[in-house]
This record gives C-alpha cells, structure tokens and sequence, in this order.
C-alpha cells in the first residue's frame, strides 16, 4: 500500500517522517442514493438455485453480491454431471479432454474463473510536470493530463464501476482515484519547487474545468495548496455521468436481476464503444442506458417472433403515414427520424448481439418474420445490426489460403441476406420491392431520387400506398 490514500489534500508531516494528505476525493466521487435493501444479493441467490447457465454467467459476471463465495458454494453443492454440462457449455472443443480430468472442486473453479471478466492491467500515473514543458500552451497541458486521466478510466472494467456505484469495493476504482492522488502531489511538489509555474497552471486548471473533473479536482486542490485565488472545484460527484444512470436502471428495474442484466450486458459493450474506443472522453454527458430494442424484445418473456413482427411493422406504419413527397424534395422531420432510427436499430442489435450473443437465433427469426410482414424498413435495419456483428466477431471469419479471400459465415440464409447487398443501389431490393411492396428500406429510394428526380418517387409512392396511406 503506497503512504498516501486515494484522496489527499494539504501535506502534513506526521511521526514516520512521510507526509499525509487530506482526503482528495472523500465522497467517493459518487451521487448519494438509497435502496431500502440490497435486493438484487437475494435475487443473486435465486438465480443459483435455478440454475440457468446464462443467468449464471452473467450474475457471477457482475458479482452483485457481498459474499464472494456465494458462487463457489452454490456450485459446489450441485450434481456433478449439472456441473460439467455447464462448463462444456463454456469451452472449445479442442478444451474437452482437459475438462474431463477436472475434479468436482476443479470444475466449479474453472466456470468461476471463466465467467468473470479480467480487466486490463492496473498502470501508475505517468504525466509528469517538468520544466521542459514550460514552454507549452496551457491547454496543451490540460489536454494531456486529461488524456492521462482518459487512459486510466479505460482501465476499469464495467462490471466493477456497477458494483462501485452500488456501494462494493472495487480495487481498479480506488487505484484510479489514488493515481489521481499521484497526480496532485507530483503537481504540488513541482510548484513548490518551482513557483513561477503557478501562473501556467492557473490557465491549465481552467482548461481543465472542461475535462476530466478528477483531474480538475487534483489540480484545483493542489492551487489551493499553494494559495492561489482559484474557485472551489465543483461540488458534483466525478462519476456523477455514468453512476446516475447506473443506479437508476435499479431503482427501475426493481426487482427483477435477470432484466437489468440483461440490460447491463448490452451497456458493456455500450461502455466500450463510448469511452475505451474513443478519442476524447466526455466526462459530463450522460451515459445513455436507453435500449429501445431490449425493451420491446422483452427477453425475460418474449413473444413468438411473427408477433414481434407485426407489433412492430404497425409501429413504423404510423411513423410512415407522414411521409410525403416534400420529405424527399426538402428532407423534413419525418424522414430525417426514420433515418436516424434506422441506423440507432442497426447499432442497437450489434450491441445487443455482441453483448448476449445466444439471443442471436432469436432475432434472425425476428427478421425473417418482418421480411414476411414485407417490413423492408426494420426488416434491413435488424439485418444491418447482425452483419455488423458477424464482420466483426472473429469467430465468424473463414479465410481460404489457396484463394487468400476471407467470407464470413452467413447470419441469414443467402435468400434473405442478398436483400441488403449495396450493389448497383441495393438492385436486389429494388427488384424485390417492385414485386412486393411493403414498408420501404428508404437509402435506395433517395439515392434513386437523387439520380433520376420526381418519377422515382412517383413509383415509390404508388407502391407505398398499397401498403400505408400516406399524407
């Protein structure tokens, strides 16, 4: 354990000689909430007595639960036949030999152990003051402290941020804040040592206010250390973006485990794609936690995929009645949101699919009942989201030596799959649509729009109308 905590603020000397810091971040740096009880640790329970591999792996996933042996002793008292059934269901075929010499004891470790997710290697801040740098714009000093502070953010996984907002320990949330510690004593014994530095960080600490707020809180800390007239750093909690919508979903979902996570499944890779694949992190925009798609797909009592089929097709017949003319001519309101729902779906079932990739069989059915309903709209979108998955899951991915040329194993059956082929302006769909109108996939038809003007749409139009009155 390093001499400082997590927090520090205004070194005092103690008896070991070593200075001590005031607490830095003593809030824990998230919003207060209250939960009259912990209700997902008795669902937690439940969920093992059941005995739903897939519930399994995501509750020993997420670890919502004070006892950390709660898995361990769960498992161990089930069949053993129950137990190496659950952890063939967990390799490669090529792993079956090694399975089957397990123990009892063995075989509960190794579902343990393959079920939880091992986040990155924990690494010691980096960013250091130094004289060479003096000559550097303020903001360039801003922006690389709060990429040092974007870095170490992506080292904590997104199951230990859930449990930390919820009130757990979580080693890689406390070693973030200490490397945030790190940060306000390299600074202050720098502009101890050299004073003539305080004006640049002055500047540096109003880029800052922008940015990530742990460092703006060392930095503004560490001036006030040093007796400069700054204004206090915001009173809101750091995490204050991602653990209010975390903490809500529980107080949403209450109380049901097996739908929040689901839901914190697909927020995973959710996480991922917003702040470990980004460039620049967005410390106070709200992590959005909405998944239309999960919530109509109800995947703790779904429905047969034609009802789910038609439910939706009567949904966007009414986002259709408004389309007109004019929305081609003059893009309007109407198509702009058809447009824009039609990628969020798309981006939805790749999260989705990535996130619980055994709901996979259940969409495709899904999308060959919305081809049926001649919803070509939802139908394409649904089949856009799984060829973003299949592209880049890399278990899907066959290459051929001989020919050096890569397929992918394909997610529908070629008859349905071809619909979505971009060639010639999607000429397949067109050709499709001209014999069986429905619900129009739209990019084609504006492209087609675009190209050869006002008959195109006319053509449109009077297709469309046998399937909804338009305006």
């Amino acid at each position: 354990m390093s001499a400082y905590s997590p927090s520090a603020g205004v070194p005092f000397p103690c008896m070991s000689g070593q200075p001590s810091y005031l607490e830095l971040f003593p809030s824990g740096e998230i919003p207060h909430t209250f939960f009259t009880y912990q209700w997902w640790e008795d669902e937690a329970t439940t969920v093992f007595w059941a005995f739903d591999p897939h519930e399994i792996k995501r509750v020993i996933r997420f670890g919502l639960f004070r006892d950390n042996n709660l898995p361990r002793k769960s498992l161990q008292k089930r069949d053993p036949q129950a137990i190496t059934a659950f952890l063939y269901s967990l390799v490669e075929p090529h792993e079956m030999a090694f399975i089957d010499n397990l123990s009892h004891y063995q075989k509960v470790e190794e579902i343990i152990r393959r079920c939880q997710i091992s986040g990155p290697p924990l690494e010691p801040w980096s960013w250091l003051p130094t004289k060479r740098d003096s000559d550097l714009p303020s903001i360039a000093i801003a922006e690389a402290i709060d990429t040092e502070s974007h870095l170490h953010f992506t080292r904590i996984s997104f199951e230990e941020l859930v449990r930390y907002f919820l009130g757990y320990r979580a080693p890689s949330v406390e070693w973030f804040l200490q490397q945030h510690t790190a940060l306000y004593i390299h600074l202050l014994n720098y502009l101890q040592m050299f004073p003539e530095e305080l004006g640049k960080y002055k500047e540096v600490e109003q880029h800052l206010q922008t940015r990530s707020p742990f460092a703006h809180r060392a930095v503004n800390r560490c001036l006030h250390a040093m007796r400069q007239p700054v204004p206090a750093s915001p009173p809101y909690p750091g995490f204050q973006f991602i653990a209010a919508p975390i903490q809500q979903l529980f107080k949403e979902h209450l109380p049901s485990l097996k739908a929040i996570l689901l839901e914190l499944s697909v927020l995973g890779v959710r996480f991922t794609r917003t702040y470990v694949h980004a460039r620049e992190m967005n410390w106070t925009k709200p992590f959005s936690v909405e998944i239309p798609l999960l919530d109509e797909l109800d995947l703790t009592n779904p429905a047969p995929a034609l009802d789910f089929a038609k439910t939706t097709t009567a949904v966007d017949e009414e986002y259709f009645s408004g389309l007109s003319h004019k929305s081609f001519v003059e893009p309007d309101a109407i198509i702009k949101r058809l447009l824009v729902l039609w990628e969020l779906r798309s981006l939805e079932v790749w999260e989705c699919c990535t996130g619980l990739p055994d709901m996979i069989g259940y969409i495709q059915e899904i999308v060959e009942a919305l081809y049926t309903c001649r919803n070509y709209h939802s139908f394409t979108s649904i089949l856009s989201g799984l060829y973003k998955y299949s592209t880049s899951h890399s278990t899907f991915t066959h290459t051929d030596s001989a020919t050096n040329r890569m397929t992918l194993t394909p997610v529908l059956p070629p008859a349905l799959a071809y619909l979505l082929d971009p060639t010639e302006n999607f000429v397949a769909y067109r050709q499709e649509f001209q014999t069986s109108p429905g619900l129009p996939f739209l990019f084609p038809h504006i492209r087609e729009y675009q190209q050869h003007g006002p008959p195109a749409l006319h053509q449109l139009f009077q297709q469309l109308q046998r399937q909804v009155p338009t305006n």
